[in-house]
């Protein structure tokens, strides 16, 4: 096993499964794009594996390891596909999940539609038992109860899995081990979640929500992650199996499948651990990462090389920008805003004003944009991007692809720009105006949140139509830099690839400051870097190269939320104090402007981010000797072509071959650079330089 070097990341997303191949040996680099196959996203992955091997003549038995990240878990939430799931919790406490913070996400909607729990009133029942603040038994386990209730949950009303979330089960889980115990005895292969696992945090709505949901996409995880491992041993792959984690971390598939929570954003994920890779590698401080696929476009803010994290993320919103609309989740996730709008996002004309709207509906790989010949009837981003002549109908997947330009004028004519009495042509700039405007309107307001100036940014585009709208997107927020990379159009496969075996362990213990019991927190910690240590090392990590992050969430005694704080090691104590009180003030100076430092602080959870070292990979080969010549350049292009652009009509655009481009070429917009998997449009009054890693650097005129 260890002599082998080839590595592969796999993306699987909504339109696209896309793949890169790393082989260390060779130094080589391979990526390969197909269209994922919804009933199966496994059928996609075994294909574009094959493929992979077959191109770079490997066979099954030379890998390494595979990484893979999916949707499969966000898609069940939001379309509420999941197991059936019964709830066992502590008696009085039924119905907590539905309870939820007593607070309404819109005070004045007097029809209000709240978030639907994943397990309805009679799949929730209670048990008598009872465990105090500190962690004492006042009431013990009745375990005739456990056993009788869960036959009635799964004999009688059908459960697939069982959530058991108990009363201060995060400090002491006694009675949800007991109860787990007792359960494995009758039903030994029934998925089972304790709340005091996935989530051992204080606060019983969230922890029970995130039990609840944990349970509910573990069954079909379980088949998905059974089914791959099948198939990848079936074409003779030997090596192991890695999926990504929401927090941007790389996990083993038993971790994946008794936690697959913990994968809601595994995808995405990946997306901003790229944007991270290259922007370290381009000496860039200050970034804002831009994926843009076939379903969705991410944004997210990368900064000193890292992208920002949270602890808290709501699932399967009833209103998709409003907090509080959906479930919530105790999981690491990258923060970041995800939005409708990708290649695939359906345009079309709203009823109710006679305006143009576009997505979020999408349409996917089947039937696709109109574009592909696949079935799809409505226009979308893609067939809007193709008139406008910023694809090239011969050339999409490297040719593979045609495109049918015909069918898609057709279809704008006939269909939106008709009901709004429009040119087609004109309609296809409003569905590029109206994407890109709505990119541009969620971007500013995540950063405004975080209270950062985007003019200060660099803009990284990748995903399949992230290099097509960027320009646009970097111009409307008034960024002046705007950095493509090699391998755009799958740069999230290769996320998975350099992103570093990770996890993130909590523990909570609420007490003020001043008061910590030291032995126990330090007990915690120790606790949690033997836990960490043991996952990445099932990850394939060295345990000598794993580092240990503490941080605590603390607020000042009477707020009702918290901030993480750093702290400055893992074994604390008395003399620690002032440090972990100053940084408390730094994190809320950060955070509100000002520090009230004469109010009492206390701590409510302790954090312990365990990493271990990511691989490096470079996407381009080294610069060759010399300044590249007006020959070199010439030879990268292939030609001319118009393309429309916004208030300026039709220009002729320089068409450059991504591959020939060599460190140190320079040139001007507008232009357009093609490679196998993406197009990087650039808009006139702009320079470009391609630099040491092959990145097209973009400064905006």
């Amino acid at each position: 096993m260890s002599e082998r070097t080839t590595r592969i990341g796999v993306d699987v997303g909504g339109t696209f499964t896309d793949l890169v191949l790393h082989d260390a040996r060779r130094d080589l680099v391979h990526t390969g794009k197909l269209l994922t196959t919804p009933d199966d996203p496994s059928v996609a992955i075994i294909n574009g594996i094959k493929r992979m091997l077959a191109e770079t003549g490997l066979t099954p038995a030379d890998l390494h390891s595979i990484v893979n990240g999916t949707t499969l878990v966000t898609n069940t939430v939001i379309e509420r596909t999941g197991a059936v799931v019964g709830l066992i919790t502590t008696e009085g406490f039924r119905d907590v999940i539905e309870v939820g913070r007593e607070t309404r996400y819109d005070l004045y909607d007097l029809f209000l539609e709240a978030p639907p729990t994943l397990v309805p009133r009679h799949r929730r029942r209670e048990i008598r038992e009872r465990i105090d603040v500190d962690g004492e038994v006042l009431v013990p386990l009745d375990e005739l109860a456990v056993i009788n209730t869960t036959r009635e949950l799964v004999e009688r009303d059908g459960a697939e899995a069982i959530a058991i979330s108990f009363l201060h089960a995060y400090r002491n889980p006694a009675h949800e081990e007991r109860a787990a115990e007792i359960i494995r005895v009758v039903f030994p292969d029934l998925p089972l979640t304790l709340s005091s696992r996935v989530a051992p945090e204080i606060r019983e709505f969230e922890r029970t929500s995130t039990a609840c949901a944990n349970a509910y996409v573990q069954p079909l995880m379980r088949r998905y992650l059974d089914r791959l491992e099948a198939r990848l041993a079936a074409i003779g792959f030997t090596g192991r199996l890695y999926v990504m984690l929401s927090g941007g971390g790389i996990a083993s598939v038993k971790e994946a499948r008794e936690f697959p929570i913990r994968l809601i954003e595994s995808g995405p994920a990946a997306g901003a651990m790229a944007a991270s890779f290259i922007a370290r590698h381009a000496g860039l401080d200050r970034v804002v990462s831009f994926d843009m696929g076939g379903t969705t476009a991410k944004m997210c803010l990368v900064e000193d090389g890292a992208p920002d994290h949270k602890f808290d993320f709501e699932a399967g919103r009833v209103r998709r920008f409003v907090k509080g609309s959906g479930l919530p989740l105790k999981v690491s996730v990258v923060d970041m805003i995800e939005i409708g709008a990708g290649g695939g996002s359906i345009a079309r004309a709203d009823d109710a004003s006679g305006l143009m709207k576009v997505g979020p509906r999408s349409a996917g790989s089947k039937p696709g944009p109109v574009c592909y010949g696949l079935g799809g009837t409505e226009p979308t981003v893609t067939d809007a991007d193709l008139v406008l002549g910023r694809l090239d109908p011969e050339y999409f997947l490297g040719g593979e692809m045609p495109l049918d330009v015909a069918r898609v004028r057709d279809a704008f004519e006939t269909g939106v720009a008709r009901e709004l009495g429009l040119a087609g042509l004109d309609a296809a700039l409003g569905v590029q105006r109206i994407v890109d405007e709505t990119m541009a309107s969620a971007t500013r307001i995540h950063l405004a949140e975080k209270g950062r100036d985007p003019r200060r940014y660099t803009l990284i585009a990748f995903g399949g139509a992230g290099p097509v709208h960027a320009f646009n997107l970097a111009r409307l927020l008034k960024m002046r830099r705007l950095v493509v990379p090699l391998g755009a159009g799958v740069a999230s496969a290769l996320g998975f690839l350099v992103a570093p075996p990770a996890t993130d362990m909590v523990r909570s213990y609420v007490a003020r400051l001043e008061r910590l019991d030291w032995a126990h927190v330090n007990a915690l910690f120790a606790t949690m870097a033997e836990q960490g240590t043991r996952l990445l090392r099932d990850a394939g990590a060295d345990p000598a190269a794993i580092t240990m992050r503490p941080t605590a969430e603390m607020r000042h005694v009477g707020q009702g939320f918290e901030i993480p704080v750093p702290l400055p090691s893992t074994e604390l104590g008395d003399d620690d104090l002032p440090a972990i009180r100053e940084a408390f003030f730094s994190a809320y100076r950060e955070r509100f402007g000002r520090a009230v430092e004469e109010a009492p602080i206390e701590c409510l959870s302790w954090r312990l981010a365990c990493v271990a070292p990511g691989q490096d990979i470079r996407m381009g080969k080294a610069a060759p000797a010399g300044k590249p010549t007006m020959k070199t350049v010439a030879a990268a292009r292939r030609g001319t072509r118009d393309v429309v652009f916004e208030g300026i009509g039709a220009l002729p655009c320089a068409v450059y071959d991504r591959y020939a481009l060599q460190p140190g070429t320079t040139f001007d917009g507008p232009a357009l650079v093609e490679e196998r998997e993406s197009t990087c449009c650039i808009g006139p009054g702009s320079t470009v330089r391609v630099d040491d890693f092959l990145n097209l650097v973009i400064e905006l005129g």
